[in-house]
């Protein structure tokens, strides 16, 4: 997929999930963007890096569009924005980002979600989509993910999704601009477990 085509409305990339679907973010998703992070700021920021000033700016998300677009086209990241599916209301974002291939094969996975849709199953549906995605047209081996301790509802969702608890990060995370411990998770793609082949975790 070219650069110009990544940006582009008419870009067919589509990740379905059980209640939503997931696309690359656009242009046009600007104005529902910004609203729905404005109105979820207080309730975002304790998990999220310091916004810079001028964060919610019309100029900073087209920087935002270019970065994705770079990323995209090296193959190190798929950022998606996702929608509820009963009304294509954007409720949050998630991304599969450092991307490796070679002898790792392997991702991370990060997300938001806006405060309206909080605790109403899309993120954990978008989470399930991405790994279907990663494991199947990606073909990737594992994925990885991480949250602060105390996010208890994120360590939840990331166990519903079929990710194991790993191992502990102090300091690991430059969050609300300070140096956080982080839970480390896990998933191995379903064809390869840490048991053997066929093993692996199912969601």
């Amino acid at each position: 997929m070219a650069l110009l085509d990544w940006i582009a409305p008419e870009s067919g990339l589509r990740v379905e999930g059980e209640g939503v679907w997931l696309r690359p973010p656009r242009a046009s998703d600007y104005a529902e963007w910004r609203d729905l992070r404005e109105a979820s700021r207080a309730f975002l920021q304790p998990w999220e890096p310091i916004w810079p000033a001028d964060d919610l700016s019309r100029a900073a998300f087209r920087r935002r569009l270019l970065a994705y677009a770079r990323d995209r086209e090296a193959g190190a990241a798929y950022p998606f924005f996702v929608f509820r599916a009963s009304d294509d209301a954007l409720t949050g974002g998630i991304t599969l980002s450092n991307v490796r291939r070679g002898v790792a094969q392997m991702g991370s996975v990060g997300y938001w979600c806006g405060e309206p849709y909080a605790r109403q199953g899309q993120t954990l549906a978008a989470v399930r989509a991405l790994c279907d995605f990663a494991f199947g047209p990606l073909s990737l081996h594992r994925l990885e993910a991480a949250c602060i301790p105390e996010n208890v509802p994120s360590r939840s969702l990331l166990a519903k999704a079929g990710f194991r608890e790993e191992g502990f990060a102090p300091a690991y995370l430059k969050i609300n601009g300070a140096w956080r411990d982080h839970v480390l998770f896990g998933r191995l793609t379903p064809h390869v477990g840490r048991e053997g082949p066929d093993e692996g975790v199912s969601v």
